[in-house]
């Protein structure tokens, strides 16, 4: 039987194997859901509002175990790791103060006699396909407002954070969730397509690339079931000539390289007004240049490994593409002589147009930086690009900034702060960065059935 391993980053030994799933096993798995799912939807919002709250005190109970098998899977710095788990149980706090709001029936105008109003009811197994690279945050985002909903999950995450996948189901039976309303399967990929198409499955959402964002699209589209894609991003960075260039340099070397720099809402292209760039740029590197590199679990670490030893790799393959494409390197630009998949901080300039660095997600802590002559200019490098995920404006002039943000082509911008997600906003793409939202109202709203009642 075929087993996943699981591997430090640091050190390339296996921390632990685990049996692959087989057909069998889904079919059990999915079983279990559908079974899960017939009660799960009977239990009053109030109450899985309720079961919220344990969930985030079991996460805070165990933040530090939670974080540890974070940064031993995937070589997050523990400071984040931690951080990630804190962040998962504020969102469990913000749909259980905030659901029943979110899901309560909309009233429409009708007739004198009559009442018209939309009401939302659950779908019923959801499939999650997630990344490794914020592997509780990134699960916790999509099951948090689709459980409370009513529907039940199953999880399908990277084959790299297998610990992680099991104990985000043990997370949820520890919190008193029945058994079958949210499974983990540790399946191989080629097996997606066919849960996908499984009668019991009503919907898919997906985080990851855009081949396999097509994918999973793809497949539902041909079953005409509904899907959410967040995938990735080259987010533009734009500061302009009267942004405070010291908040901006330190927010943005923290944009681009926390968590190693494997982040979809990453900064990676500095649009630069050309009055600011010798000086934002100069302090740029300086501050990337003190990051602190290391060991993951030591807390003063800032930059951890990258996930894999390919993944340095391939993202070394695509800074010397664009090196000898013309681009130059400002710091940085090697991968690391020492154990494990360590790349510095690396700071790219006169990027040529149409070289990786320019056109194609850099997932690791490398950024490019663009001169630009005005903000005309500034928002038109800022669109050059075919994702769309976020995008943030630094400027003094807080309504210059709202101006400038509507001509952003991105699902959202932020003005004079890092681009993250957010219980409380609206979060997603648009063009290859995905399409569908999660978190806030508009979230636990796209796996439900929105339902128009008329009564006469």
């Amino acid at each position: 039987m075929s087993r996943i391993e699981s591997i430090n980053p640091v050190t390339g030994e296996q921390i632990d194997s685990y049996e692959v799933a087989t057909e069998r096993d889904i079919e059990e798995a999915l079983s279990r859901s559908s079974d899960a799912y017939q009660s799960w939807q009977e239990r009053s919002l109030r109450e899985r509002e309720r079961m919220l709250t344990n969930v985030a005190d079991v996460l805070r109970d165990r933040k530090d175990k939670y974080a540890e098998l974070m940064t031993q899977e995937m070589g997050k710095p523990i400071s984040q790791a931690r951080a990630e788990v804190e962040k998962c149980a504020w969102a469990c706090e913000h749909y259980a103060q905030h659901s029943s709001a979110y899901l309560s029936a909309d009233h429409h105008a009708s007739p004198a006699g009559s009442t018209a109003k939309t009401v939302y009811d659950p779908l019923g197994v959801v499939l999650a396909v997630m990344p490794w690279n914020y592997p509780f945050w990134q699960v916790f985002r999509f099951a948090v407002p689709y459980l409370t909903a009513g529907n039940v999950g199953v999880l399908k995450h990277a084959s790299n954070v297998p610990g992680c996948a099991l104990a985000i189901e043990e997370i949820f039976l520890e919190a008193g969730y029945p058994e079958g309303v949210f499974q983990t399967v540790l399946a191989p990929s080629d097996l997606v397509d066919g849960i996908i198409a499984d009668e019991r499955v009503r919907a898919a959402t997906l985080t990851g690339s855009g081949p396999a964002g097509k994918a999973v699209a793809s497949t539902a589209g041909q079953h005409l079931k509904k899907t959410v894609l967040e995938l990735g991003g080259s987010d533009p960075f734009v500061v302009l000539d009267d942004a405070d260039i010291e908040q901006a340099v330190e927010r943005g070397a923290w944009a681009r390289n926390q968590n190693g720099g494997q982040s979809c809402i990453a900064a990676k292209r500095f649009v630069v007004h050309d009055a600011v760039y010798d000086e934002f740029v100069d302090q740029l590197v300086d501050e990337v240049e003190s990051l602190t590199i290391g060991d993951p679990m030591d807390d003063t670490t800032d930059i951890g490994p990258q996930a894999r030893d390919h993944f340095c790799e391939n993202l070394h393959e695509q800074v010397t593409a664009s090196v000898d494409a013309g681009a130059t390197v400002l710091t940085g630009g090697e991968p690391l002589d020492r154990e494990g998949a360590y790349y510095p901080p690396t700071i790219l300039s006169d990027v040529p147009t149409n070289c990786p660095a320019d056109s194609e997600e850099l997932f690791g802590p490398v950024a490019s930086v663009y001169r630009v002559e005005d903000e005309d200019e500034a928002v038109a490098v800022a669109n050059d690009t075919r994702f769309g995920l976020g995008a943030s404006i630094w400027t003094a002039d807080r309504e210059r900034g709202e101006r400038l943000a509507r001509d952003i082509e991105a699902g959202c911008v932020y003005v004079n702060q890092l681009v993250k997600s957010d219980p409380r906003v609206p979060f997603g793409g648009i063009g290859d960065s995905g399409y569908g939202r999660e978190l806030s109202a508009v979230g636990i709203q796209e796996f439900v059935n929105q339902k128009t009642v008329w009564i006469e």
